[in-house]
């Protein structure tokens, strides 16, 4: 009979090379001048990775479950509020690279936030003892994402600014959500997948970073 600890060993030990292949892969074909065909799978990488999450976190019963559902409600909600007021983030819409849109919001983005603030608690959890700074951490991890990201969306046509960029507004929301996300959590006490949150985190901020420091560089 198989040891469970070993089973999930072995699956986290996949998840992460599944994550790394895509994300590398990626960004590889990018540079090489394949962006036009990698860019539009992007909804295929995002539900790839949120499907391996689900998968070794794990998000299948339980508070976690219902955790991951409230995170992308709310994130949907967020980005509802935000598309069609600008209260929240500024003025903005979102392109066509991040699949199906409903209302002006893709379903993906969701997915994401779900993601992005149960893999973030993780890694604050077993980062720091103290609740106040696994939150404020959690928060930071959910916002430099966010940092990272913004100077390649409007680029690979994930979404735009009114403004051209997004203005300070948008990452003191991102921010204040993100918090309110991290709070829960930590209410919640899961603990997660540690090795897995950490290397989807590590994977998507390489890829975005090296592209924003790409466009930066290329002006």
């Amino acid at each position: 009979m198989d040891n469970p600890l070993l089973t999930q060993n072995k699956r986290t030990l996949l998840a992460i090379g599944v994550v790394w292949l895509f994300h590398l892969s990626g960004l590889l074909g990018i540079f090489l001048g394949y962006g036009s065909w990698f860019i539009p799978k992007t909804p295929i990488n995002l539900l790839v990775s949120g499907l391996l999450f689900a998968w070794v976190f794990p998000v299948r019963t339980g508070r976690s479950f219902w955790l991951f559902l409230g995170f992308a409600g709310t994130g949907l909600a967020a980005e509802w509020v935000g598309v069609h007021t600008g209260w929240l983030f500024g003025n903005y819409s979102y392109g066509e690279n991040l699949g199906f849109k409903a209302y002006g919001v893709p379903l993906l983005i969701g997915l994401n936030w779900a993601v992005l603030g149960m893999l973030s608690g993780a890694i604050a959890t077993r980062t720091t003892a103290y609740p106040t700074t696994r939150v404020l951490l959690g928060a930071a991890l959910m916002t430099g994402l966010d940092v990272a990201l913004e100077p390649v969306a409007p680029v690979f046509d994930f979404w735009a600014f009114d403004a051209g960029s997004a203005p300070l507004k948008n990452y003191l929301s991102w921010f204040a959500l993100s918090t309110v996300f991290q709070m829960a959590y930590q209410a919640s006490g899961i603990r997660g997948n540690f090795r897995f949150s950490l290397n989807l985190f590590l994977a998507q901020l390489l890829f975005f970073a090296t592209l924003a420091l790409r466009e930066i560089l290329m002006g």
